[in-house]
């Protein structure tokens, strides 16, 4: 199987600094101005991603970002092959009506959909939409959902009486076909035992490649016992330029724009979060003199970003290899982004793309 590449849509904004590292909107004199997330930006967005080749774009969940499904609802006529990687929080809509939902999407848009399940690890965020369930009873009801929601989409009407869940007769008028692959994405007991059993793709953020090999033979095996083979994904961002010097420059340069106080608070808040995999992506960055945690692995993005903070930085040649060794390891989506998200896909497509399809070509059964 070759390498999938998948880009993002910033539905929070855009810009030349990683979202939120400033407390103005920009430095006077610097190209770096706030580009808000309107339809016009993320419809460039999306058609760069169209065009330079990626097989979807992920469109976040979250408080702080624009609606994920109205969103790409108003991008299916903007683009043509381009699929949607869709988030979302289960749970918080029933499972019959995300069935719906993702099914007439999928008509609409030619089936060019997939479904990203977020969980969720941050308490306030859960409270603030109303759902108090503790993580681990979250992990449970997600597992109920998912399987109602295959159900609805079986054709036949889909009965189940779980433990947070319970409904009689779930379908869905127009079956997908086929079904939109389901990633997911956690790093908890709980989280595994989910994608193990239910996920087409088990996600993980990018951390050195003998901790991603962890997580990837622990949940392959977690899957075998289930009788099912998972693919699986890392989400990184991206920063390859024609020489390194060049990309570790942009990578300093993210990082001198960075407010300090920004980053204390952003520090003292994500340690409060009961993800798992946020406390993973914080380690990686508890040494402000020591980012770069593995050859060309970077963790300045999680100084003040939420979520993913690790960035493949480097030449187009080194980015490739590094893209090479965790492809080794069995990873097979790459869902990546960069500042800002039009020009960084240039880069990223222009430059490594075409190496790592050459060294498919080369050696297929390395990779």
């Amino acid at each position: 199987m070759s390498a999938s590449f998948h880009w993002f849509l910033p539905t929070s904004g855009d810009g030349r600094e990683v979202f939120g590292a400033l407390q103005s909107s920009g430095v006077l004199g610097t190209a770096s101005a706030h580009r808000a997330p309107d339809l016009e930006y993320l419809t460039l967005v999306a058609k760069t991603a169209e065009k330079l080749g990626f097989e979807s774009v992920l469109t976040p969940t979250g408080t702080w970002c624009l609606d994920a499904w109205v969103t790409t609802a108003a991008l299916i006529q903007e683009t043509t092959r381009l699929k949607f990687l869709v988030a979302f929080r289960p749970g918080l809509i029933t499972p019959t009506l995300a069935a719906q939902q993702a099914a007439t999407f999928a008509e609409l848009s030619g089936g060019r959909l997939a479904l990203n399940i977020v969980t969720g690890g941050d308490r306030e965020e859960q409270e603030r939409f109303g759902d108090r369930l503790s993580k681990q009873e979250r992990y449970a009801r997600t597992a109920e959902f998912l399987q109602i929601v295959r159900g609805a989409w079986s054709g036949t009407p889909y009965d189940f009486v779980g433990e947070y869940l319970d409904v009689t007769g779930a379908t869905v008028s127009r079956p997908p076909q086929p079904a939109p692959a389901v990633f997911f994405g956690g790093a908890s007991d709980a989280a595994r035992e989910v994608a193990a059993a239910h996920v087409d793709t088990y996600l993980t953020w990018t951390e050195p490649p003998e901790k991603v090999a962890a997580l990837i033979d622990d949940v392959r095996a977690r899957a075998a016992r289930h009788g099912r083979t998972l693919s699986f994904g890392i989400r990184a961002h991206v920063i390859t330029r024609d020489t390194r010097e060049e990309a570790w420059a942009e990578a300093r340069k993210l990082v001198d724009r960075m407010d300090p106080n920004v980053i204390a608070l952003a520090r003292e808040r994500l340690l409060q979060s009961e993800s798992e995999g946020q406390r993973r992506q914080l380690s990686l960055n508890a040494d402000l003199a020591n980012l770069e945690v593995y050859p060309g692995l970077w963790a300045g993005y999680g100084l003040v970003r939420p979520g993913a903070g690790t960035a493949f930085v480097g030449s187009h040649a080194e980015v490739a290899d590094l893209i090479g060794e965790y492809r080794a390891l069995g990873v097979d989506h790459f869902i990546l982004s960069g500042q800002p998200h039009i020009e960084e896909a240039y880069w990223f497509a222009e430059g490594v793309a075409p190496l790592v399809r050459a060294a498919e070509t080369r050696a297929p059964q390395a990779i």
